[in-house]
């Protein structure tokens, strides 16, 4: 039971993952400082766990899982995010370049990082709530100590792959222009999956 158990959330995880990977390759490929660096993978993990608590709650009937539409609002996160990037003054100082929020540190950055993952993870609930709802208490914890660990690899493996010179050189080199065009085009893909584009067009039409 226990194998069975770490395969399928070893499979429900990379199901829903590439998002994070993506955003985690950039955001380490520019970012230079350890304690920026920490503040992203916590920021992270608070924001994964509050994913699975939610759909916990959800899957036990204890849960208030709001509109689909209402979730994909967080899709302006990233879009912000992005647009951020996009318009802010671009610095003589490539070690000084910042995706998240250039202004905020420490808690402002998990904060940021919580909503980010919130948001690139809103349709994730769908995997999620079924799979906990089909499981036994063994099976959930079973299942939340290996995403921990899954959580861990993804970290390590993006910052690590981060750091090869070419992958490194070509995201600073063209961070300009990469990062606006992956945390919009992420935006307006859960504002688009969790229906909120219609919503919005149904709304004012």
């Amino acid at each position: 039971m226990i194998a069975r158990t770490i395969f399928t959330a070893l499979a429900a995880y990379i199901a829903t993952a590439v998002d994070y990977f993506i955003i985690m390759l950039i955001f380490f490929s520019v970012e230079k400082t350890k304690k920026r660096t920490a503040g992203f993978v916590i920021g992270h993990y608070l924001g994964m766990f509050l994913l699975y608590a939610i759909s916990l709650g959800a899957a036990y009937g204890v849960g208030f899982i709001p509109e689909k539409w209402i979730i994909g609002l967080l899709g302006f996160v990233p879009i912000a995010l992005g647009l951020k990037v996009l318009f802010q003054k671009k610095t003589e100082d490539k070690s000084e370049t910042e995706i998240l929020n250039r202004t905020q540190k420490g808690s402002g950055l998990i904060v940021s990082v919580i909503l980010l993952t919130l948001a690139t993870g809103g349709d994730d609930l769908g995997v999620f709530i079924p799979l906990f709802a089909s499981y036994s208490v063994t099976e959930i914890i079973i299942t939340l100590c290996s995403f921990v660990i899954f959580i861990g690899l993804l970290c390590l493996t993006s910052h690590r792959l981060a750091k090869f010179r070419v992958v490194g050189e070509k995201i600073e080199k063209y961070e300009r222009i990469i990062v606006p065009i992956v945390f919009i085009s992420i935006g307006i893909l859960v504002l688009w999956e969790n229906g909120t584009i219609s919503a919005f067009w149904n709304l004012f039409a």
